[in-house]
């Protein structure tokens, strides 16, 4: 019996039909296969019934076919039969005897007539009676094909739903069976997370003394690293805080025995170099050799293990860190005790070849501290790279540690060349150890240093346990198990995971060691340089050659500049390419001594310690200048007593500030912020705390006035400007003075002015106009190096002063009794600014 499915199955959706048009239109037929078209047309046309309906043609063709009407068999009256004699049908069978044989005969003619002339309507109906008939057997069978296509339609949908019912339960089927064969692949795959445990324990157990050397231990390390990692990010599993314990109790075990491998293999090591090189005479490129390439063979078999080592110190520093701190204590030991002694004689070397002899009577040997700081730190530096070289074979951490051990070998020379730096009393020699450190640690920016891969393996195709410990995604347990055996995918893994590898240390960074060294020097230059501003600066005492201004000038200008073809310093200091400097013979003692130091400092301190020394270095130096022009004014008055306002010593102050500025705006000397404690409330403060006790009660504790801190911003070129502007205006005023100085007596007089003291008054300011101007404008000229733009900047203030009391003469005179009498001798405005503009 069918079984019923419970749900009909829907059919799939019946596709849209394409109409004749549209398939004529997309598959279009050649002319042979509209050829083929016709004549199977042609053969379907004539098409016969099937064999089952030919019974019923033959019986509608008998039925149909036409007949005459069939005589009774009857014996003639003669006794002869119908058959054997030859007689027609209508012909009566005997004699007519009787009017009713004749009406029965004629009846029967007209019978065989009437039939005759339907013959044609019955053979018509007989036809049509036997398609009916056939038509008829056709929807009989019609109805009975109807009925076994509804039947097989019926068994057909019941075999559509019992299919697909079947491909459903099978397509289950098959999900389940996926379903539990991946389930059982998971399950498998986390137990070997478990399992791994037995395997790692029973190796462990047996360690032996080359363990740590096989390849597989290293692997085992790295399978039970992958555990660890695991079980940590899925402790809900049973027994996972259990396992993750055992796996972590392994790995430290491992590591240890790592560690311990390392330590007994460094010291074996440094054991055996040191017995060499004390056992006999051993030359330096046998040392040289022992010391380095020895421990670079040593390092190609404990470098995989260390790096194991480092990277899960790394991870674990609790647990680890403490290991890796012995392999670094033990390496470090080994290494100083291997060239420490050698260090010291070298230093020692090194200072006896700096020594010079002494200058003078009696004098004994002297160290270059030049020669002694260059020759020690490039040894230093030397010796540290080597050795930073050296540690790169064998770590790839402890930076920090690596930089502490330099540095004691450092101090070897430190501890002999910082006392000689502190007491070094010469400045240009602390210039020049300051030189020499720089240099260095500036080639350290562009030194060689070893660009390797430690070679642990014989090819590029080994997969080392660090390198896929250090690559972003960690491989699978299974994934390590098919590296492991398969060398193919081993190779891949390796390739995969180098490419994403990177080393720590790259090269060794000298200055930091040097730092020390330069600090010292610094510190020591910056002390000196302010002890020389202010011996050489503020408390500078001119000497007698010093002073004589504008003679140094006069002399510069005829003799020509020696200074001037000095070529310029290739170095990138600022104040090498002032454009004053080729004039610099005929500057101060105090702004030479300025520069100079200014120009030692700018390479050698920080910008914010040498912007201090330079705001105090150039305000002493103005303060030095501002009274060697009194001192100039000074002696002009007293050498010139015809002309007491020499204007030499506000030139000499205006050309020296003019080089203070250009210095300043050198070194780019910015605005700085002074802080300082305000006291100026304290006295009513404390006059109102002993006098007025009740004045710390209540809201008069608010009144009172305690210090406070305040800010002062100070700006050596805005004083410098100042100082500049101030002795611009006296020398324009000492000039306009000395030029306007008949009109001034003029004004003065109380007597009105009468056309005589008019003209005269008018004269003597022409022809010392004349004099005056000329010769103010020449010094100018002079001090200035013939700068027409800053001459250009002063002229016009003076002769606008000078008008300016020309016009105050033409009023008084203009308004005088006498005054219409001598308009015509006096200057109109513009005609005196073009005779000013004219001398």
């Amino acid at each position: 019996m069918r079984r019923q499915q419970p749900h009909p199955i829907q059919l799939p959706p019946v596709k849209p039909q394409l109409t004749i048009e549209e398939w004529e239109a997309k598959a279009p037929l050649t002319d042979v296969e509209l050829g083929s078209v016709r004549d199977i047309k042609a053969a379907c046309e004539a098409r016969r019934l099937p064999a089952k309906f030919h019974q019923f043609a033959d019986a509608v063709e008998s039925i149909s076919r036409p007949s005459t009407p069939v005589t009774r068999n009857t014996a003639s009256p003669t006794g002869e039969t119908p058959s054997s004699r030859p007689q027609h049908p209508l012909h009566p069978a005997h004699p007519i005897a009787t009017p009713q044989d004749f009406h029965d005969w004629f009846a029967l003619i007209d019978k065989s007539i009437s039939h005759s002339q339907e013959a044609h309507f019955r053979a018509h109906l007989n036809t049509l009676s036997g398609y009916l008939n056939t038509c008829d057997t056709l929807i009989d069978q019609a109805n009975e094909v109807d009925e076994d296509v509804s039947r097989m339609m019926q068994d057909w949908t019941g075999v559509e739903e019992g299919g697909q019912s079947l491909q459903g339960a099978c397509e289950r089927m098959l999900e389940e069976r996926d379903r539990l064969i991946r389930v059982t692949d998971e399950i498998e795959e986390r137990l070997e997370y478990f399992q791994e445990l037995e395997y790692a324990t029973r190796m462990l157990n047996h360690p032996g003394d080359g363990l740590v050397l096989q390849e597989d231990f290293l692997f085992m390390v790295e399978r039970v690293d992958v555990c660890i990692e695991y079980l940590e990010s899925h402790r809900d599993f049973k027994e996972s805080q259990l396992y993750l314990m055992r796996y972590q109790h392994c790995l430290t075990r491992a590591m240890t025995l790592i560690k311990i491998h390392c330590v007994n293999s460094l010291k074996a090591l440094a054991s055996e170099i040191h017995r060499r090189l004390t056992s006999s005479e051993v030359s330096s490129a046998t040392q040289t050799l022992l010391l380095y390439p020895k421990f670079q063979s040593a390092a190609k078999a404990l470098r995989p293990l260390i790096t194991e080592l480092e990277a899960r110190a790394v991870r674990r520093p609790d647990d680890l860190s403490a290991l890796l701190n012995e392999c670094h204590a033990a390496y470090f030991s080994s290494r100083k005790q291997l060239i420490t002694s050698r260090l010291i004689e070298e230093i020692q070397r090194i200072i006896r070849g700096s020594e010079v002899q002494g200058i003078g009577k009696g004098a004994g040997p002297t160290i270059d501290l030049v020669g002694l700081a260059r020759a020690g730190c490039s040894y230093l530096k030397q010796l540290c790279s080597d050795e930073f070289n050296l540690y790169r074979h064998f770590f790839d951490s402890g930076e920090d540690k690596l930089y502490r051990f330099l540095e004691g070998l450092c101090d070897y020379l430190y501890d002999d060349l910082r006392p000689r730096i502190l007491h070094e009393p010469k400045l240009a020699v602390l210039c020049q150890v300051c030189t020499v450190i720089q240099a260095l640690m500036v080639l350290d920016l562009s030194g060689d240093y070893d660009e390797f891969e430690p070679s642990t393996q014989p090819d590029e195709d080994r997969l080392r346990p660090q390198d896929i410990f250090q690559s972003p995604l960690s491989p699978s347990l299974r994934d390590l198990k098919s590296a492991h055996s398969d060398p193919g995918l081993r190779s891949d893994l390796a390739r995969n995971i180098r490419a994403q590898k990177h080393q720590q240390l790259k090269h060794l960074h000298i200055g930091n060691l040097l730092e020390m060294v330069l600090q010292d020097a610094q510190t020591r230059l910056v002390f000196k340089a302010q002890a020389v501003i202010q011996s050489e600066i503020r408390y500078y005492v001119a000497k007698e050659g010093d002073l004589d201004y504008p003679q140094h000038l006069i002399d510069f200008r005829k003799t020509g500049s020696e200074a001037a073809s000095i070529p310029p310093s290739p170095s990138e200091n600022p104040l090498s390419r002032m454009t004053s400097l080729s004039r610099q013979s005929t500057w101060y003692p105090t702004v030479k001594k300025t520069h100079w130091v200014l120009s030692q400092l700018h390479d050698y301190v920080k910008p914010a310690i040498f912007e201090d020394i330079a705001y105090e270095a150039i305000s002493l130096c103005r303060e030095s200048l501002m009274s060697a022009s009194d001192l100039i004014s000074a002696k002009s008055k007293s050498a010139t007593a015809l002309q007491p306002n020499s204007p030499d010593g506000q030139l000499f102050l205006i050309r020296h500030l003019l080089i203070l500025k250009e210095m300043a705006t050198a070194v780019g000397l910015d605005a700085q912020k002074e802080r300082g404690m305000d006291f100026s409330g304290m006295a009513d403060t404390l006059n109102s705390i002993i006098f007025h006790p009740n004045a710390l009660l209540g809201q008069g504790l608010t009144n009172l006035r305690f210090p406070k801190v305040v800010e002062s911003i100070t700006d050596a070129r805005l004083e410098l400007d100042a100082a500049l502007k101030r002795v611009c205006e006296e020398a324009i005023s000492q000039c306009v003075q000395t030029a306007t100085a008949p009109i001034q007596s003029f004004l003065s007089s109380a007597v009105d002015p009468t056309a005589a003291s008019t003209s005269k008054a008018h004269s003597e300011f022409i022809e010392g106009c004349k004099k005056t101007i000329p010769e103010w404008t020449e010094k100018l000229r002079l001090y200035l190096d013939d700068d027409e733009r800053t001459v250009s900047v002063l002229l016009p203030p003076m002769h606008d002063k000078v008008v300016e009391a020309y016009e105050t003469f033409r009023i008084r005179v203009s308004t005088s009794k006498g005054g219409q009498s001598v308009e015509g001798v006096l200057l109109s405005r513009n005609a005196l600014e073009e005779f000013l503009r004219s001398l």
